[in-house]
């Protein structure tokens, strides 16, 4: 790009950047997290194994959302691997969710009119009918700007992902 581009040199490199980068092969997943009774489930698209040894799951995650609040406090993370076939789950999470179902116990059943379950020590949620899953327990967190990568360690993981979902699978955009 040249040094002083014109407005329409600059709107062109935009849109270009935007299509690159929306072309980089992300998958779409669901980060669980909870802090004492309050949790949510959110749609995220960056995650990925940072680390061998020890075995380091990375996620980031939108400075000023929920997750991102609840994962700070708590230490800890979820990830559920989406099937396919499950692309219209993830719209549900866009937003934080209100729409808890919670079992006599107390035990939480259902988010988002979906079913859920609790697991790790921190009664962490993962989406039911994922095809897998991973339980992180935070080791470091570092601000990028607009979001913040969090990184933590598997301490328990389920599940047989085969075919899982992409950003490619769904009409949705993120980034660039």
């Amino acid at each position: 790009m040249p040094e002083s581009p014109t407005p329409q040199q600059h709107d062109e490199f935009d849109r270009q950047r935007r299509r690159v980068l929306w072309a980089l092969p992300t998958g779409l997943y669901l980060i669980g997290s909870r802090f004492e009774d309050a949790l949510n489930l959110m749609t995220a698209n960056l995650v990925v194994q940072v680390c061998l040894e020890p075995k380091l799951v990375a996620v980031a995650l939108e400075d000023d959302s929920v997750t991102a609040d609840l994962v700070t406090r708590s230490g800890a993370f979820t990830v559920s691997l989406l099937a396919r076939q499950d692309r219209d789950v993830v719209r549900r999470f866009v937003k934080p969710v209100h729409e808890v179902v919670r079992s006599d116990e107390g035990a939480v059943v259902s988010m988002a009119g979906h079913d859920v379950r609790e697991v790790g020590p921190t009664r962490l949620p993962v989406l039911a009918a994922a095809a897998g899953y991973v339980v992180c327990t935070l080791v470091r967190r570092d601000e990028l700007g607009s979001h913040t990568l969090f990184i933590g360690e598997v301490s328990d993981v389920g599940g047989e992902p085969a075919d899982v979902l992409r950003m490619e699978d769904t009409r949705m955009h993120y980034g660039g």
